[in-house]
């Protein structure tokens, strides 16, 4: 008989004080009867599929909508690895660091290199990856190796398109290279460069970065790959707002270098130190495995140190080794006493990686770009030796670094110079015609054709400036006012150097408007040199070519403009170029190629009346009577008060007739 409500209610509360017995006495009831009760509840109860199903959709879902939303109302960055530079020309995103920077203001940039969307038969694609050396800090964005090697490959190799494509900038390392490796395979390079593993420290998501994700390799980089989410920037932008309440506000200002790395020492041979060496090995055998999965090439390169110029930043009286600046100091007196024997350069490298401030990456990471190349058949060229053995009793110092880490013009060169070299010696090089030249006139033709203006050589001295009156290179930041002071900025170009560094120009902008400065003053030597920097350094962007050479026809320099429209019309084959191109031609009597480019400016502008009048003097000049006045006929119903047209109509119907 089944067991009443009351019963059921008696049961349930006596059930864990009372035996089955007593159970019974109290609600009359079967100890069977009583015990089935009590069975029936540890049967499991079965549900459908769909019972289990949804409280694992229903957070999915919450998520779905939750993205969706997001992206309709369009929050947050654009973090595509790509954007359009023109309708045909990609550049990497601008916005990129943001990536890797998840509390940093004002995170730092690339420099805009473009190259074509869709790869050309003849192009020769290159990338570098790196940090702000790769870069060319502080002369950015024109300063780098990259810019010898391309001009050195447009050299001898005029019949291809040349991309060498520089992906580098400031504060990342290898955790950024890897981000952005698939994406830069995607695009079929031909050749991939390597510079890289001063940052492994204090770089974004570095061992001692304030900018840090933990020490899980794995764990860093799943969550970098969660930029494709826009719930995901959400939520960091939530904890950067949380953060930022409880902030220093002074530990947001000052240098880049500065916020990075503030008061992180990291002892040589410590646990941190260890996992900073690791964290770069394991991130670029990885690139190495897939570019060599992939069949792409790669080339490091050895870092060089200011070691002879530049004491140690932070020196540890206590530890495991000695203090730094000691051993600096020793190499120092043995220097200064004439005793330059080769172990006096490994004494400056050992005061170098004592240095408990690791923005020098130690000897360890120059063992560890050697290793690896040689575990993935990946080619090392040995910049340090180089730097070294070119430098005042062997041993680097400013004779070719700005800083403590940057190389000047000149060493960047060298570093261009022995890219292209071991490219040679690997044959990593375009498929076609070859100029033949001997390579030191090959060295001398590019340095003779780097276009770098004194407004070039202003923003990195005052980059440099800046970067060394903050820490650590002071112990108390200089004031802006003594700053300033030291800059002496005191004309147009020192103040247009300025506005770059502080972001409120464009570098492109900043030339550009310097050339118009100096057109205005009559200055037209200086205004082409502006111009040609621009020009040289975006050589895809034909805008630029076009705006030269109108300036210069407006100024009567018809032979300077000569030049930049056949370049103009070479790359990009337009009306504009090529009517003045006519023009020009037959201003010197080049009736034939006159005529030729004239009537390539009208297939595409037909309503042109100069051009229509141009050609109509080309063909009389070459007897061609007939077409000549039904030229001119076309321009004056074009423009009936074209000057110069009735009267050439006049002459060519009476020579008509």
């Amino acid at each position: 008989m089944p067991l009443s409500n009351k019963q059921k209610h008696i049961i349930n509360k006596f059930k864990t004080k009372k035996s089955l017995k007593e159970l019974s006495a109290l609600t009359g009831s079967s100890q069977d009867e009583i015990n089935n009760y009590l069975n029936s509840f540890k049967e499991k109860k079965k549900y459908p599929f769909w019972f289990y199903l949804i409280p694992v959709l229903i957070p999915v879902i919450v998520f779905i909508l939750l993205e969706l939303g997001l992206r309709f109302f369009d929050y947050g960055e654009n973090l595509e690895q790509w954007i359009d530079a023109t309708d045909s020309h990609y550049m990497l995103n601008d916005r990129i660091a943001y990536r890797y920077f998840f509390s940093t203001e004002n995170a730092p940039y690339p420099i805009g290199d473009i190259f074509e969307k869709v790869k050309a038969e003849n192009a020769f694609r290159v990338f570098v990856l790196g940090g702000s050396s790769a870069a060319g800090y502080p002369f950015m964005p024109n300063g780098s190796f990259s810019k010898y090697i391309r001009k050195r490959l447009e050299l001898l190799y005029p019949k291809n398109k040349i991309e060498v494509v520089n992906l580098a900038f400031t504060a990342v390392n290898s955790y950024a290279m890897l981000d952005l490796l698939p994406g830069v395979l995607e695009q079929k390079p031909d050749l991939i460069l390597i510079y890289a593993g001063h940052n492994e420290y204090y770089g974004a998501l570095g061992a001692g970065s304030m900018e840090s994700l933990g020490t899980n390799r794995v764990l860093v980089n799943f969550i970098i790959s969660l930029h494709v989410y826009k719930t995901a920037q959400l939520v960091r932008n939530f904890i950067r707002w949380f953060m930022g309440m409880f902030a220093d506000n002074a530990a947001s200002s000052g240098t880049l270098m500065s916020r990075m790395a503030k008061d992180q020492y990291i002892e040589l041979d410590s646990e941190v130190y260890k996992r900073g060496i690791e964290q770069f090995k394991e991130n670029l055998n990885e690139i190495l495995i897939m570019a060599a999965k992939a069949g792409v090439p790669v080339i490091l390169s050895e870092l060089v140190s200011n070691l002879k110029d530049q004491k140690p930043f932070v020196s540890l009286e206590k530890g495991n080794h000695p203090p730094a600046e000691k051993i600096f100091n020793e190499a120092l007196a043995e220097l200064s006493a004439g005793n330059t024997p080769d172990s006096l350069l490994n004494k400056f490298r050992y005061a170098k990686d004592l240095d408990a401030l690791r923005f020098r990456a130690p000897e360890d990471i120059n063992k560890a770009i050697h290793l690896l190349a040689l575990e993935n058949r990946a080619e090392v060229i040995k910049t340090d030796s180089v730097f070294n053995a070119v430098s005042p009793w062997g041993i680097a110092g400013d004779n070719l670094m700005t800083d403590h880490l940057h190389p000047t013009v000149e060493g960047y060169q060298i570093i261009g110079s022995l890219f292209f070299d071991r490219m040679t010696e690997k044959n990593y090089l375009p498929n076609g015609g070859k100029n033949q030249m001997p390579e030191e006139e090959q060295h001398d033709a590019v340095i003779n054709n780097y276009h770098f203006s004194p407004l070039d050589e202003t923003i990195g001295r005052y980059r440099i400036i800046i970067l060394k009156s903050d820490w650590p290179y002071v112990q108390r930041r200089k004031t802006l006012a003594e700053t300033l002071t030291e800059l002496s900025a005191s004309s147009y170009k020192d103040t247009l150097a300025l506005k770059v560094i502080d972001n409120k120009i464009a570098w492109e902008k900043a030339h550009r408007d310097l050339a118009k400065y100096y057109l205005n003053k009559g200055s037209i030597e200086d205004f082409i040199n502006e111009m040609d920097v621009v020009i040289d350094q975006y050589p895809l962007i034909n805008e630029y070519q076009k705006i030269i050479s109108q300036e210069l026809l407006s100024a009567k320099r018809y032979d300077e403009a000569l030049k930049y429209l056949t370049k103009f019309n070479n790359s990009n084959p337009n009306s504009f170029a090529q009517k003045w191109l006519g023009i020009i031609n037959l201003s010197k009597n080049n009736v034939d190629s006159a005529i030729l480019y004239l009537e390539q400016s009208i297939k595409a502008d037909y309503r042109d009346a100069q051009t229509l009048f141009n050609l109509a003097g080309a063909y009389s000049l070459n007897q061609n009577y007939t077409k000549a006045l039904e030229t001119v006929n076309l321009c004056l119903q074009v423009n009936p008060d074209f000057p110069g047209a009735k009267n050439l109509q006049l002459q060519l119907q009476s020579l008509t007739r």
